[in-house]
């Protein structure tokens, strides 16, 4: 089995990951690309919805809400982003104020929430790891929002770097320690040639993987340790989505790396 999905730039809704995908059981992916006036509607059905502006600028509304000027950035490595969360029962509409790009995600839910737009502002800045294992995350939405299973963030590695280490896991709800989480990344590089080396294992090795990842790839990771490294010479970003029922961004780290975080 592969964890990687490739994406080439289509009009539309181009659906990357559907449910049940590489063992995925909670998390759908795609990206939602408009021309200025052009216009996407759906309706969620038994999902919550989490839409994030990776560039552009368009509105969402649906019955009982109407989301102006959602987006700023002109693209992913320009600032914040401005998000919406869509609750599950939904119809909603997208219409693109300028050409506009959006990551979309859905996962099962049952929970009777409000739609949010989350705005730069909202979204929280955190620095994690040091040396050449630091990078600055966003947190979209965390266990402040209301969700059934979501928990959404984008991460910018500066060049050479590495992230999502030490090595760490979220497959067992293990409180304090561990949450049951699975999780994709979504990539962009800056510039756009760069690319990066993913690995995923677990501790016995039944999944031991290894990727070169480029500019618009898709990573799924229903379990196991996840570390990954940006060439020199570029920026990497990622979107990460994981969803699971204890929303809580805690982690258990590969025994045989965890002292490299633990150094003076």
């Amino acid at each position: 089995m592969t964890y990687l999905r490739k994406y080439i730039n289509m009009p539309g809704f181009t659906q990357i990951i559907k449910k049940d995908d590489m063992g995925l059981k909670l998390t759908q992916f795609g990206l939602i690309t408009l021309r200025k006036d052009e216009e996407y509607e759906a309706f969620n059905g038994g999902n919550e919805t989490a839409l994030i502006v990776l560039g552009g600028f368009c509105e969402v509304t649906g019955g009982a809400f109407h989301f102006k000027n959602v987006g700023a950035r002109k693209d992913v490595f320009s600032g914040k982003p401005h998000s919406v969360y869509v609750p599950c029962r939904s119809k909603y509409k997208i219409k693109a104020l300028s050409d506009v790009e959006i990551a979309w995600t859905e996962s099962p839910s049952s929970l009777a929430s409000r739609p949010w737009h989350i705005k730069p502002e909202d979204v929280k800045t955190i620095a994690i790891g040091k040396d050449n294992f630091s990078r600055e995350a966003q947190m979209i939405i965390d266990d402040r929002f209301n969700s059934n299973h979501f928990f959404i963030g984008e991460a910018q590695v500066p060049s050479g770097n590495w992230a999502s280490y030490p090595p760490h896991r979220h497959d067992f709800d293990n409180l304090p320690e561990e949450v049951n989480m699975e999780e994709i990344y979504f990539f962009r590089f800056n510039p756009a040639q760069g690319f990066g080396i993913q690995k995923i294992y677990n501790d016995n090795r039944t999944i031991d993987e290894t990727y070169t990842i480029r500019n618009n790839d898709t990573v799924g990771i229903p379990e196991g340790y996840h570390p990954v490294v940006c060439v020199p010479g570029y920026t990497m970003y990622y979107l990460w989505i994981m969803t699971g029922k204890n929303r809580k961004f805690v982690s258990h780290k590969d025994p045989d790396h965890a002292w490299v975080g633990e150094r003076g």
